[in-house]
């Protein structure tokens, strides 16, 4: 049976206090909930330049048959951001079949990066289309911290669930 079309990820992340929580209407200090800011890179390319909302990606890559997830959520973190992947335990976010078909697989890593030190990889296309023309491109042009709410409106809608995973397993509930 021929493999589907695959991709693997790494999701960075940071743990934050909302400030949000109980106590403050007896007058105590309110405890902080637990919470995320996930790391995630605008698509690039002329065809994701003006678009902001569902353009957003999981540093990711596809990858075939002879080669490991984990190997390929590697492999492109370090093409895309152009950055090593910082040392921590991977926390398995499980797959999510996107509306193209692709399979993604993501796992997130609690880990502190600047996004101004991203030296994100390139790629070449023809562009405008039919001119002849080659031209090299950002595969993810820029990079940034989000909450939850943020990445879900930035993100690709398929990749949304992989932030929920991770809000849920940090905040101590069921994940969806």
């Amino acid at each position: 049976m021929a493999m589907g079309r695959r991709s693997a990820g790494l999701l960075l992340f940071r743990i934050t206090g909302t400030g949000e929580g109980t106590g403050a209407e007896t007058g105590e200090a309110p405890e902080t909930e637990r919470d995320v800011e996930v790391l995630i890179g605008h698509m690039g390319g002329p065809f994701w330049a003006r678009r902001e909302t569902a353009a957003w990606s999981v540093p990711k890559g596809e990858y075939g048959p002879d080669e490991e997830p984990a190997a390929a959520a590697r492999r492109e973190f370090e093409e895309e951001l152009g950055l090593p992947v910082p040392d921590g335990t991977w926390l398995p976010l499980g797959e999510a079949r996107q509306s193209s078909g692709k399979t993604v697989t993501v796992w997130a890593l609690e880990a502190d990066l600047d996004p101004a030190a991203a030296v994100p990889g390139t790629f070449v296309m023809e562009w405008p289309r039919g001119s002849g023309v080659q031209q090299e491109f950002p595969e993810l042009d820029r990079f940034a911290w989000c909450t939850p709410e943020q990445a879900a409106e930035r993100l690709v809608a398929g990749q949304r669930i992989f932030v929920d995973r991770l809000r849920a397993r940090v905040r101590g509930t069921a994940a969806p």
